[in-house]
């Protein structure tokens, strides 16, 4: 039995979203200042760069966090790695190597509460069944996701879109049901949405952070032909073709 105060009942902590095991929360105002960062802290305030943490709770379900992730837990929570023999330790040291995740990510079963690291990114919290039980990410994005979620490394479909389209050649699928939280450069409500159903998405740049595991990804000339993609002033672009959704950030996430 346990009870924690002056975290959630805070005045300057306020929810921002719930789903699944997660909750989020935002640090209104930062009183951990001092005379030479309040200045700082006043414009970091106003321009909407507050800390933020993702809450567990483990009686709802297990979680898989990114290595190094967890700031404190209370209650009956258990770590384990989540390797499940040789051949699994292989294939996640693989997969870690291609995709610049962590290779092993530690897995928190129980019925406690478990607290992330605090960060100034933005947090999405995704549900996969909104996006037919497959998902791939851009690098860098993967925070945590309910045990449930398989994860596995996605090739491009060419290895034109490693070479030439500024996304490296793998990158990480999630599958399957549950939900899966996201450390986003972008707030939600920036962020836009485009659904396709047999068609076609071209992007000047790298602005997609995750899209459905159904569309296909190759990096292609804007025009037909040279001449047309010398022209048109855009030369190669990123294409995602087929049936599924894309999120895009509002600009280039480089």
């Amino acid at each position: 039995m346990y009870k924690v105060a002056n975290f959630l009942d805070n005045d300057d902590v306020r929810l921002l979203s719930e789903l699944g095991p997660f909750r989020v929360i935002e640090y209104t105002r930062d009183l951990s200042v001092t005379p030479g960062n309040a200045q700082l802290a006043y414009f970091c305030n106003a321009m909407n760069i507050r800390k933020r943490q993702v809450i567990c709770d483990l009686s709802k379900g297990n979680v898989t966090l990114q290595s190094g992730a967890m700031q404190w837990s209370v209650g009956n929570v258990n770590a384990t790695t989540g390797v499940k023999g040789v051949g699994d330790l292989f294939s996640k040291a693989v997969r870690g190597k291609v995709t610049g995740e962590s290779a092993i990510k530690p897995e928190y079963t129980g019925n406690g509460t478990l607290v992330l690291e605090p960060t100034y990114r933005h947090i999405l919290l995704l549900n996969l069944q909104d996006w037919n039980g497959s998902l791939v990410l851009d690098d860098g994005l993967f925070l945590a996701c309910e045990s449930t979620l398989q994860q596995k490394t996605v090739m491009r479909s060419n290895v034109s879109s490693a070479i030439a389209g500024n996304e490296g050649l793998f990158n990480l699928g999630i599958s399957g049901v549950g939900v899966l939280c996201l450390e986003s450069p972008c707030p939600k409500e920036e962020l836009i949405e485009v659904t396709l159903e047999n068609d076609v998405l071209k992007i000047d740049g790298n602005m997609a952070i995750a899209w459905s595991g159904s569309l296909e990804f190759t990096v292609e000339r804007s025009g037909k032909s040279l001449i047309g993609s010398a022209a048109s002033g855009e030369g190669l672009v990123n294409v995602y073709r087929g049936t599924g959704k894309v999120l895009l950030a509002p600009v280039d996430k480089m």
